[in-house]
């Protein structure tokens, strides 16, 4: 197997020293007749850098890593589209990791942290953030943002940032437009509730449900997973147990999709027999039928305020840690609007 380019070789072939070389592919002042031959020689041998033995010299990958429950989610594309170019124009490269939303896994990448294989990282545990996690974040040799909560009593010198919205805002939010239309039989698709979100927006749901009067009734629940297949086989348990139903509040916009594919099959009219809402007001909530009326929770804003912060601390060192809140708003489309009558926009 024939080896690559070397300075060596360069070096032979542009007629000049080793330490020529060496100066002008690492930028050091060298004179300009120097830099041409070098640059040339190396083009025409097909040289190209070392980014390992150039990361260990300056401690620096120029990377940043992003670990996110499921790549395929439409909220974690979100925050991507907004993430990389804002990397990018830094000067850092983004490495995707799906975690499957496996708190092991979430550790694994965390630990790794110690190795310096990226600059930085930005994730999201799906399960919330335990012990092992916020041990495994003081022991980092680089800075990371949880989007998500964090715990309130972190201890000090974490290089840790904190991105987190306000889902029990939004799930009330979703709920009295739900009333405001004189909707009363309000069932719940939600996803697990051993993680951070299915917790959040049950509790949630029976806080609303509460403050609007109406009582809370378990067989308008049905809990499932985050995913439109599982919305599907939610709603049809649902809407077979508690056939009067007249909304349904989904715990994402995936969820919802699933409950509106049921709802045509069966025949029932969306929103004249059953509103429906989802939440995270991804892309899919405009282009489905009838359009979605769904929550937003911010997720370009928060993919944004992530890259930020983590820009930030990368750029000008340590300082204390930062919480950036994203508010909750409702967006009204056609899932819940009955022709004739206006959207409403967003609230």
């Amino acid at each position: 197997m024939t080896e690559g380019p070397t300075i060596t070789t360069i070096a032979q072939r542009a007629g000049v020293s080793i330490a020529s070389v060496s100066r002008v592919l690492n930028g050091l002042p060298t004179r300009e007749d120097t830099v041409r031959r070098v640059m040339r020689a190396a083009d025409e041998l097909g040289y190209v850098p070392n980014s390992v033995a150039r990361s260990l010299r300056n401690r620096r990958t120029d990377q940043i890593a992003f670990a996110m429950a499921d790549i395929g989610n439409p909220v974690y594309v979100a925050m991507v589209r907004e993430i990389q170019p804002l990397l990018k124009e830094a000067g850092y490269r983004l490495l995707i990791h799906s975690t499957d939303g496996q708190a092991e896994d979430e550790l694994g990448v965390l630990r790794g942290l110690r190795e310096r294989y990226v600059d930085g990282l930005i994730i999201s545990p799906l399960r919330g953030v335990t012990e092992e996690h916020v041990e495994a974040i003081v022991a980092a040799r680089a800075p990371v943002v949880v989007i998500g909560s964090l715990p309130e009593d972190m201890p000090e010198g974490a290089l840790v940032d904190n991105v987190r919205t306000d889902s029990r805002t939004g799930v009330r939010l979703a709920l009295e437009h739900l009333h405001a239309i004189g909707r009363r039989r309000i069932g719940f698709l939600n996803g697990p509730l051993d993680t951070v979100p299915g917790a959040a927006r049950a509790a949630a749901y029976r806080e609303a449900l509460e403050a609007l009067g109406l009582p809370y009734d378990e067989d308008l629940v049905e809990v499932g997973d985050f995913y439109r297949d599982s919305g599907a086989r939610a709603a049809r348990a649902l809407l077979s147990r508690v056939p009067g139903v007249d909304a349904l509040m989904c715990a994402n916009d995936l969820i919802a999709l699933g409950a509106l594919d049921v709802l045509r099959e069966q025949g029932r009219d969306v929103p004249g027999d059953v509103a429906v809402v989802g939440m995270d007001d991804t892309d899919l909530a405009s282009v489905t039928w009838p359009t979605l009326t769904s929550v937003s929770l911010g997720s370009a804003e928060r993919g944004r305020a992530a890259a930020g912060l983590l820009l930030d601390r990368l750029q000008n060192g340590p300082r204390e840690p930062r919480v950036a809140v994203v508010r909750p708003s409702l967006t009204i489309r056609g899932s819940t609007t009955l022709p004739g009558t206006s959207p409403g926009g967003a609230r």
